[in-house]
């Protein structure tokens, strides 16, 4: 996952009896490479046998092959658009942190302003739907009456301000981050932004499907603004007039196609410049507003669309942005008021998505906890649930993958000395973080009661905001996580070099103690090296070692790449996994490369990891698999998923990654070593021919 979040137990696969060889088994396969004579053959643990479709050859379709008989055992939930393992590590993960959070809750007397006091207290005043029921919008009211006052620019400017440190969505984004072209210091990001629909196309396009979504979009606006006292016919209005001004800014907003393009968001400027650029953002009293008054240049990451919001604000009715802004502010708390306004929201993520019911509250409130206290509830977690010796065994594979990926770069054969020791001193550089922060935030400052949700929820925003404002000036951290403990996930930061691995990813099936090492690395492994190689995607190889925005590529060598990672990007446009739904190969690209060179990588850190631990001797096999197919297989296994058709088609739209089964078998058709394991031959559909592989590390 790259850093642009932009993105999940009951799952242990202990041992299982003893099988044929995997590629012995399946229908129309050929012949295995033989395994070594008088290898062991020994029950396994981390893999299931009997997930495979032994119908299927691994030769032709090894996303079936691997888990078909699982997709058919394991359908969606109702509450579910996608199903897969990191669903049921996700299951057997909030079990525990279910537990966490009723004990805090049950504890009223724990210390005033302790972890387990604001822990406690925002889930049971988010639990108490009565407490919720009553109080209606009292709690939402004052923020409501400081748009209602807005009579000119200059209280308009104000309440943007507010907007933006609660966390609305409305006009754009804007932060404190690490200045891309100088990572020893902090500038101030704005970003364009101010959306309801999940992307700029879904305003114009005009296929069924989107036609479908932006009659519920009207719809749920007009529901929405019926709660709040509207009458029918205002209603309507107040909804056309939100889609008005925001189709304006959608026509201003760049593709995510063009969002990946960290050069083109790099437009840093001193303040002035911004303000006679773009006059109706009034920024100095704008910033000044959100704790940023020593501001002296700011960073506009679209230009265009800036401009456009400049003259939406001048243009538009002062009456017509304030309901933009309320619109805003109550779809952003929506899951925190009365059930009413929770339903209107879900009708309209239905038809989004296709989820056919409600998560459970609690799972809810589990999520906003985690987003909102997240390192507070993150140590009462960790205490919990991960061990250093889980944290030593897992560095202790990034350090293997690290040297694989070393070796890789050293024996490239396209790649320029010069341009090696830079990729060099890049790796070398590389940050790992591992479980949990060293230095936990401080959330003394911020309050929460059992009084109300909503108001718990739009203070920790608001800290939050605050917290981020007091980066500016000072030195950068970089103890700093971008992902809490209990997230199963990972992600690389460019800006400063690092992987980082929280706590709640490092467990069974994914990462398993009692495993073999071939399963650990085609899981975990898979993930680390993924994250290593997004510092060499197509995104990530334009920072350099302390993580600027620097071109530290010979001109033949950024050629060559570019020239090697389009065979990727044409591989990915051919894929189709709906009628007339292709994959976006320019929009999934970082995460494709990142799954390629990844896989690779780890292959190779696995083969030296074997050697080390079993040198001439014969390498066991488990459940009759060798090393290297369970490696394949492990892979596989935990990126099979049911999902959706209308979460699918979003997820093309508008993920970054590719779809799990083309992120299964896209590396695979491009690796000689998975042939060689399956003895797959010329012909086969998971072979590619020499011509059409692509190759970069």
């Amino acid at each position: 996952m790259s850093r642009l979040l932009t993105t999940a137990s009951l799952l242990t696969l202990a041992g299982c009896a003893t099988s044929q060889p995997a590629s012995q088994t399946a229908a129309a396969a050929s012949t295995p490479a033989a395994p070594v004579a008088a290898a062991p053959v020994l029950p396994g643990v981390g893999l299931n046998p009997n997930d495979l479709d032994r119908s299927v050859s691994p030769c032709d379709d090894f996303y079936q092959y691997s888990g078909g008989n699982w997709l058919r055992n394991n359908p969606l939930p109702g509450y579910a658009t996608r199903w897969g393992p990191r669903n049921l590590l996700g299951e057997r993960t909030q079990l525990l942190l279910r537990q966490i959070l009723e004990d805090a809750a049950a504890n009223p007397a724990a210390p005033k302003g302790s972890n387990p006091q604001k822990v406690g207290d925002y889930y049971a005043a988010g639990m108490d739907t009565v407490a919720i029921e009553a109080a209606g919008l009292k709690y939402l009211q004052p923020e409501l009456a400081r748009i209602a006052a807005v009579k000119d620019a200059k209280s308009l400017t104000d309440v943007m301000a507010r907007q933006l440190m609660l966390g609305t969505g409305a006009f754009f984004r804007g932060a404190v981050e690490v200045d891309e072209k100088n990572s020893t210091a902090y500038t101030i990001g704005l970003s364009q932004g101010g959306l309801t629909l999940p992307d700029r196309d879904y305003y114009f396009k005009d296929d069924a499907r989107t036609q479908t979504i932006r009659t519920a979009y009207r719809q749920y606006l007009t529901n929405l603004f019926g709660l709040l006292g509207d009458n029918a016919t205002t209603a309507r209005k107040n909804a056309a007039t939100v889609e008005r001004i925001e189709t304006r800014l959608a026509k201003a907003s760049r593709s995510r196609v063009e969002l990946r393009d960290p050069q083109a968001n790099y437009n840093k400027m001193p303040l002035a410049t911004a303000q006679q650029r773009f006059p109706n953002l009034n920024l100095p009293r704008l910033l000044t507003d959100v704790d940023l008054a020593k501001a002296q240049e700011v960073n506009v990451g679209q230009p265009a669309f800036f401009a456009e919001l400049s003259n939406t604000l001048k243009a538009e009715p002062l009456a017509d942005l304030k309901t933009y802004m309320r619109w805003h502010l109550v779809r952003s708390v929506a899951g925190a008021l009365p059930k009413a306004y929770v339903d209107e929201s879900f009708r309209f993520a239905q038809v989004l998505t296709g989820a056919k019911q409600q998560t459970t509250r609690w799972k809810r409130l589990l999520a906003s906890t985690d987003n909102t206290l997240g390192e507070a509830f993150g140590q009462l977690y960790v205490d919990k649930a991960f061990s250093p010796a889980a944290k030593a065994k897992a560095l202790e594979m990034v350090a293997n993958i690290k040297e694989s990926m070393a070796d890789h770069i050293q024996t490239n054969t396209w790649m320029s000395d010069a341009t090696k020791a830079e990729a060099l001193k890049k790796l070398n550089a590389l940050r790992v973080k591992v479980g949990y922060p060293d230095v936990w935030k401080d959330y003394s400052a911020l309050t929460i009661t059992r009084d109300s949700y909503v108001k718990n929820l739009l203070a920790a925003r608001e800290w939050d905001y605050r917290q981020n404002a007091k980066k500016y000036g000072g030195p950068i951290d970089r103890n700093e996580w971008g992902m809490t403990p209990s997230t199963i996930n990972a992600y690389y930061n460019p800006p400063m070099n690092e992987i980082v691995f929280p706590a709640g990813y490092l467990q069974p099936p994914f990462f398993d103690p009692n495993a073999d090492d071939a399963v650990n690395y085609g899981a975990i492994g898979g993930v680390m090296g993924h994250e290593m190689t997004h510092g060499f995607d197509d995104q990530g190889r334009q920072y350099d070692s302390q993580g600027n925005l620097r071109d530290w590529w010979t001109k033949a060598d950024g050629e060559e790449f570019t020239k090697r990672a389009a065979i990727v990007g044409r591989q990915y446009d051919a894929f189709s996994p709906l009628d007339s739904v292709h994959v976006n190969g320019k929009l999934t690209m970082g995460e494709n490369l990142a799954d390629f060179a990844g896989l690779t990588v780890v292959y190779g850190a696995l083969e030296k990891q074997l050697q080390k631990k079993y040198g001439a001797n014969p390498r066991p096999l488990y459940d009759g698999f060798t090393p290297e197919q369970r490696f394949f297989l492990s892979w596989a296994q935990l990126r099979r998923s049911n999902i959706r058709p209308e979460a699918l088609r979003q997820q093309i739209l508008t993920d970054p990654h590719s779809p799990d089964q083309y992120r299964t078998i896209g590396p695979l058709m491009n690796m000689p070593q998975f042939y060689e394991a399956f003895g797959c031959q010329p012909g086969q559909k998971m072979v590619r021919t020499d011509a059409d592989r692509a190759k970069i590390w």
